[in-house]
């Protein structure tokens, strides 16, 4: 890898995680009651998520839709298979919230891999994947297709904490 691409991959990484750092910072502005800083984080998060999308383009990380599909599969599989079970048994007794994060991310990233292999699937059968409507959990991230479930089948949390996407 050139000098050049390491630079696009960490600013791609270090855009990204501002992007959504950002965010968090608009959530606890809004529940603050400081409206409009928190739309001051969320105009500042937009403007990196531009950037991560640009650096990313530019280092090829975005390819036909179907290579792109292979790539989300492996990086879930990879986040299922090797990364969140040694963050898991890495955790120590006191540190429980960082547990619970770990263990439900994994969970719901089995659900994002299998969204993934049957949309690939569709797509190699030159079928169209259905445009739907989708409800993602704003406790664990569990991505519900055509309806949010009344209880979230990964952490409990109930049908008004889902938001449609």
């Amino acid at each position: 890898m050139s000098k050049t691409e390491e630079n696009l991959a960490t600013a791609f990484a270090g855009e990204s995680q501002a992007n959504r750092k950002y965010l968090a910072f608009a959530e606890k502005a809004e529940s603050e009651g400081q409206a409009g800083l928190a739309k001051l984080f969320r105009v500042a998060a937009e403007g990196e998520t531009v950037h991560a999308i640009n650096h990313l383009k530019a280092l090829g990380g975005v390819a036909e839709t179907a290579e792109n599909l292979k790539s989300a599969i492996a990086g879930e599989t990879y986040e299922i298979e090797k990364m969140y079970p040694e963050f898991i048994s890495a955790v120590e007794a006191d540190e429980t919230p960082a547990k619970l994060s770990f263990t439900r991310a994994e969970k719901v990233e089995e659900v994002h891999q299998k969204l993934f292999q049957e949309a690939l699937a569709k797509l190699e059968a030159g079928e169209i994947v259905a445009d739907g409507d989708y409800y993602v959990c704003s406790v664990c991230g569990f991505p519900s297709a055509g309806e949010a479930p009344e209880i979230c089948p990964i952490c409990g949390a109930l049908k008004d904490k889902f938001k449609e996407v």
